[in-house]
């Protein structure tokens, strides 16, 4: 007669069953088991780190953290917990505590191939690269043959400057892994073709193969900046129209949505909103560095960032969240029209005190540090009410020159806010609503936000650099003309350029493809801006 299973070997079946089901992305049936689990044993720590893992797996970010932070009270010396933690916090852009949990996971020498990468990436999302690929390096010791953490560790070294290094990890990805799409063009985006040297047959090939709508895409954006490197722009903006186009079709994309985010913005700040609104948190510390994508923002970061008085922070989301968690909406989006009309409620002072403390302590190391999140010209009238000290640099650069680059720039996929950039005629409508904008500021806000120009910078860059740093109260430092020298990392899309001197190879970029641009060039003086 067979024997009953034990209590303990009903739990040891049940814990198998759910791991396996969580690896399958059966998650319904995962949560199931993991539940029986609790019911028996309530003090089950890994049934509640796979709820946690659970929720992760369907971006239930918040969640995930708290049903992890459960399974690290019951056993808190478990790497796996720790890293899966630092992952969430990176996740939800709370650098700090993400790096901390990341840091004691590392500490206890994990074994595990998996739980490695994940310290690495989570070190890396939270600024600390260097750290990160420590982690990432001993991941594919381990396990050599996985593409996704060579991919990742490429990322890391490219934001440190290791372009090589970089190159090689990229170029590992896609040994292991043929058909990684982003890697192939993560490994273009790189490199600069040349016609002994180049990806474009591997690249056509697997475009040939019929992918989906993202992984075509990618070989899309990566042909044309092959072909672009070959001085062969025609075919480049072929193959741009040809990606773009599709995932704009796939995405149902109007500029409705942006042209009334844009309208929320100027109905809601008139002059009656700003007498009406308390007084701020005073800080000098912040310079907030935006502007339309791919116009300079990250150039100007690394000029300021290379005196010795200001931290670079990066692209922070910490004020857009600092807005909306004190707005209290309930809203899917972090920036909406609820979220504007409710954040004319918010208190002001809180609002600037807790956007700061949410920096620390990366930015507390020097008196001042710089914010380059470009889409932040939205907040320019909460910036203002909230820290009323704080520097506000926007970066302008030639119509079209911005236009085109927001067209050839592949932003990261699962972005909505740069939905607009996947057809031309969109991005030139979103320009115009852009340069209105500011143009509301500049009338609301005189003198209070500095505008300058990418090519004003390029033609006479001493003389605009002193402009800049007299703008933010900041003495003069030779250094600062000699920003590519700056070794911190630059975790943007201009992460090679902006490790080179200034050049005006860019400038005047969209007269390279003749007639084919000419109808945005018309919208754009439809709309009110001068073409020169």
């Amino acid at each position: 007669m067979a024997m009953e299973p034990t209590f303990e070997q009903q739990v040891a079946a049940l814990h198998r069953h759910a791991q396996q089901a969580l690896e399958r992305r059966a998650y319904k049936e995962a949560h199931q088991l993991c539940a029986r689990i609790l019911s028996l044993e309530p003090g089950h720590a890994d049934a509640h780190f796979l709820m946690g893992m659970i929720a992760l797996g369907q971006m239930q970010i918040g969640k995930a953290l708290a049903l992890i932070d459960r399974a690290v009270a019951r056993v808190p010396d478990n790497p796996e917990y720790l890293a899966r933690r630092a992952q969430c916090l990176a996740l939800l852009k709370r650098d700090t505590e993400a790096l901390d949990a990341a840091e004691r996971a590392l500490a206890l020498d994990p074994q595990d191939a998996l739980t490695l990468d994940t310290i690495g990436v989570a070190m890396g999302r939270a600024g600390a690269h260097k750290k990160g690929v420590e982690a990432l390096q001993r991941a594919i010791a381990l396990r050599p043959n996985e593409a996704q953490y060579h991919f990742n560790l490429a990322a890391s070294q490219l934001f440190l400057g290791h372009f090589a290094e970089a190159e090689a990890s990229y170029e590992a990805a896609v040994a292991a892994k043929p058909d990684f799409f982003r890697a192939h063009w993560a490994l273009s985006d790189l490199v600069k073709a040349t016609p002994e040297r180049n990806h474009i047959d591997r690249l056509k090939r697997l475009l040939e193969s019929n992918p989906g709508t993202d992984e075509a895409l990618y070989l899309c954006h990566a042909l044309a900046k092959e072909h672009e490197d070959l001085g062969e722009d025609a075919a480049a903006l072929e193959y741009l129209i040809q990606g773009n186009s599709r995932k704009r079709e796939a995405l149902g994309y109007s500029i409705e949505r942006d042209r009334s985010l844009f309208e929320a913005v100027e109905k809601a700040f008139d002059a009656s909103s700003m007498e009406q609104a308390g007084e701020g948190w005073v800080s000098e510390e912040p310079i907030f560095v935006v502007g339309m994508p791919r116009t300079g923002t990250t150039l100007v970061e690394r000029i300021l960032s290379s005196h010795s008085t200001v931290f670079s922070a990066g692209e922070l989301q910490a004020f857009g969240l600092a807005l909306k968690r004190a707005t209290r909406s309930m809203s899917n989006e972090m920036f909406d029209k609820e979220t504007v009309e409710k954040g004319l409620e918010v208190n002001f002072s809180e609002l600037g005190q807790r956007y700061i403390a949410s920096t620390r302590p990366a930015t507390g190391q020097m008196a001042r540090f710089v914010d380059k999140m470009p889409m932040n010209f939205f907040y320019i009238g909460f910036i203002h009410l909230a820290l009323p000290n704080a520097k506000i640099v926007c970066l302008r650069r030639q119509p079209m020159d911005a236009c085109l680059a927001n067209f050839r720039q592949l932003f990261r996929l699962n972005h909505s806010y740069y939905n607009y950039a996947y057809d031309l005629s969109d991005i030139a409508e979103y320009y115009v609503l852009f340069d209105h904008l500011m143009g509301h500021w500049e009338a609301l806000l005189p003198g209070r936000v500095l505008q300058i120009a990418y090519e004003d910078i390029v033609a006479d860059q001493e003389a605009q650099t002193r402009r800049l740093l007299e703008f933010c109260d900041l003495d003069w430092e030779d250094a600062c003309l000699d920003f590519h020298l700056n070794e911190s990392p630059i975790a943007t899309a201009s992460a090679v350029q902006a490790r080179q001197p200034i050049y005006s190879g860019s400038i005047g970029r969209w007269k390279r493809y003749g007639g084919r641009l000419e109808p945005m060039r018309k919208q754009l003086e439809a709309g009110g801006i001068e073409i020169e």
